[in-house]
């Protein structure tokens, strides 16, 4: 059975998530798509909070969530318990 990663994205996000659904679908991953679903504007809160809900509930292995500059929607994750998200712009930090 393929395991679901969540994703999660503000409108500054969208096309960098868009960009790496089809590949984690090709490395066998399920995706589960929690939004931005257009580059409208819209508070990246919005998704964020569904995403850690899911991964609390283990509805989703993990996530993956992108917005301007990742530390807003990282702080946002991080307010739920069992979720620590880290902000990563290097391979290195991965």
């Amino acid at each position: 059975m393929a395991k679901t990663i969540g994703m999660a994205s503000d409108h500054a996000g969208y096309e960098m998530k868009e960009a790496l659904k089809p590949l984690l679908k090709e490395l066998g991953y399920k995706v589960k798509d929690f939004g931005a679903h257009s580059t409208e504007s819209m508070d990246y809160p919005d998704t964020a909070h569904p995403l850690a809900e899911a991964v609390e509930a283990g509805k989703v292995c993990c996530g993956i969530a992108i917005c301007g500059s990742g530390n807003g929607i990282s702080m946002t994750l991080n307010k739920h318990q069992g979720v620590r998200a880290a902000l990563c712009w290097e391979p290195e930090l991965g």
